[in-house]
């Protein structure tokens, strides 16, 4: 997350990667990069996201956004880095949606500077409602390690245009989690996560899920959690084969007007 991934972790975590990535070798059936075409956000941001649409649209009927946030090791401007492992397994989501003929579209941004600035994260939506017929009602945030901790300052930037949030092995800071109380949120992490720790984070301001999910359940909301025992930090690829997953993103809607993404909405 914070700092260049390709250091001293990189070497404690390449193995899980790799194995990862071995078991996530599509077959012809299952989504490729090539099948997501490239784009750039027209703005002064140039923000570089590859993007699908799953089909089965019907009677013109708006469709679900997912944008998936990678970790800090995918950064760049290539447009494609951010794909690796099959999307870190994200792609599992566009998978099961092709196979039950359920339309959405699915996007992957990268980012630069190992961080996700809440506004680089919004141009790709604004970009995305433009392109495709979307319901603004149905943005869904998701993102993995760095990616983790940019679904929880995207929602707090903008509290009220996301319907939901799946961060995974990420963290964030105590401070905004009041006005996410009541965005539905699932969150995941690995117990003996080895890199963020799911208590304490990076031992710093920032805390990891098991405390944020606590934190927020404190204040009245409901986050579902999902703690995988034994498991480390990348576990992602489990964590979006779960079966409930998409059913539960794709069930969660706002509420009254939905958001123009054009300001922060407070």
């Amino acid at each position: 997350m914070l700092g260049s991934f390709f250091g001293a972790r990189t070497w404690r975590l390449l193995p899980a990667l790799l194995f990862c990535w071995t078991c996530a070798r599509p077959s012809a059936a299952e989504l490729e990069d090539a099948d997501l075409a490239k784009f750039w956000t027209p703005d002064a941001q140039h923000v570089p996201y590859r993007a699908i649409e799953t089909p089965g649209r019907r009677n013109h009927e708006r469709l679900p956004l997912i944008v998936f946030l990678h970790g800090d090791w995918q950064d760049g401007t290539d447009n494609e880095s951010q794909l690796a492992g099959r999307g870190n397994g994200s792609y599992e989501l566009v998978d099961t949606a092709r196979d039950g003929g359920i339309p959405l579209v699915y996007v992957v941004p990268q980012t630069t500077g190992a961080y996700w600035l809440p506004d680089r994260v919004v141009a790709v939506v604004r970009d995305a409602l433009a392109r495709w017929p979307i319901d603004p009602r149905r943005v869904y945030l998701t993102g993995i390690s760095d990616g983790g901790t940019g679904v929880w300052d995207v929602l707090k930037a903008y509290p009220r245009c996301f319907a939901a949030g799946v961060p995974m092995s990420g963290m964030t800071e105590l401070a905004g989690l009041g006005s996410i109380r009541d965005v539905p949120q699932w969150a995941f992490h690995g117990a003996e996560d080895d890199d963020t720790d799911i208590e304490t984070g990076y031992d710093g301001a920032m805390l990891g899920s098991r405390a944020v999910v606590r934190a927020l359940r404190a204040m009245g909301g409901t986050p579902r959690y999902t703690e995988y025992a034994g498991e480390k930090h990348v576990i992602w690829a489990r964590a979006y084969a779960e079966d409930a997953l998409l059913p539960w993103m794709l069930d969660q809607r706002l509420r009254g007007k939905p958001c123009d993404f054009a300001a922060p909405a407070r």
